[in-house]
């Protein structure tokens, strides 16, 4: 049952070996065929092509103790079942570490070396994208200074990486408001705050722009789950499972979710599942391939209101 739920589809169960009991081959066990006895169990192997095998026994001495080495030599992957989980947040997986073989809760896999040409390609976009910024705040600035009164550029709360806090910064798009109401208010469609400069940077994305320096200094990153504001980790973190899972990562300016269309007032639990399916499956290929879709279908975006 276990493995049909986290599977995704992925994998074929062929069948079920129970090592304690001999006289139910087939019959059914959880939905699936007991196949064989555990001494038949490499000619099935051999004969069936099996691609791996679960051991899932609480006795170790009920394995048999060339069961490994043989499977290796035919390419069967064994796989052994160390623990499970108790409840959904916490998703163990073993990997290397400083020298160790280790039971991590981290989701990413990416190497130091990774991490570094990711840090690196946050720092060369920041760069180029300022650069563009700059251009684009001489005839932006005085709109927003004129259309409604107060500063040009914006900042928030919000939290990062490993639930730090830092100031997020923003081309201001809504009338200025009390420290309070901005901490809570959820921008919805239609919304009065919302300036009338403030509709069409949203609704392009430009009013994202000035996060560029929060990826330079290293709050942020050119891809990543969006960082929310702390009253709203708080409240999401109660209600939806492995939600600060996605504090494992540096935020983005832009990520998965964003570009299959999970951005403003949408559905939480789905963006969180699109974000943690950036995290587990990350690589450099992902995140160029979501700047790409960035650029054509996640700036202007009908739900950035």
């Amino acid at each position: 049952t276990t493995v049909k739920k986290n599977s995704y589809n992925e994998l074929r169960i062929v069948g079920i070996v129970l090592a304690d009991q001999d006289d139910i081959v087939g019959k059914k066990v959880a939905g699936e065929y007991v196949v064989c006895t555990k001494q038949a169990l490499f000619d099935y192997i051999r004969d069936k092509w099996i691609d791996g095998i679960l051991v899932n026994v609480k006795d170790k001495s009920q394995i048999p103790q060339d069961l490994e080495e043989i499977c290796v030599q035919m390419g069967v992957t064994v796989y052994q079942k160390l623990t499970e989980p108790e409840n959904d947040i916490y998703n163990p997986k073993i990997e290397k570490f400083a020298g160790y073989v280790v039971m991590s809760s981290g989701i990413s896999s990416a190497s130091v070396g990774e991490r570094f040409l990711k840090r690196l390609m946050d720092i060369v976009g920041s760069l180029v994208g300022i650069a563009i910024t700059g251009i684009l705040f001489l005839f932006i600035a005085p709109a927003i200074k004129i259309l409604s009164p107060g500063p040009v550029i914006f900042s928030q709360v919000r939290i990062g990486k490993n639930g730090r806090e830092f100031k997020m910064y923003k081309f201001r798009s809504m009338e200025v408001q009390s420290p309070k109401a901005e901490r809570k208010a959820w921008t919805v469609r239609n919304d009065p705050r919302v300036t009338k400069v403030g509709k069409i940077i949203r609704r392009t994305s430009i009013d994202e722009l000035p996060q560029l320096f929060n990826i330079l200094k290293g709050d942020m990153s050119l891809v990543g789950p969006r960082p929310e504001r702390p009253f709203f980790v708080e409240k999401f973190r109660e209600e939806i499972p492995r939600y600060m899972v996605k504090h494992q990562v540096r935020p983005g300016l832009t990520g998965w979710a964003q570009v299959n269309g999970y951005r403003g007032d949408t559905s939480i639990k789905k963006r969180i599942e699109y974000d943690l399916y950036y995290i587990e499956n990350w690589t450099l290929g992902l995140d160029i391939k979501i700047l790409f879709l960035t650029f054509f279908k996640g700036f202007v975006n009908k739900n950035a209101y």
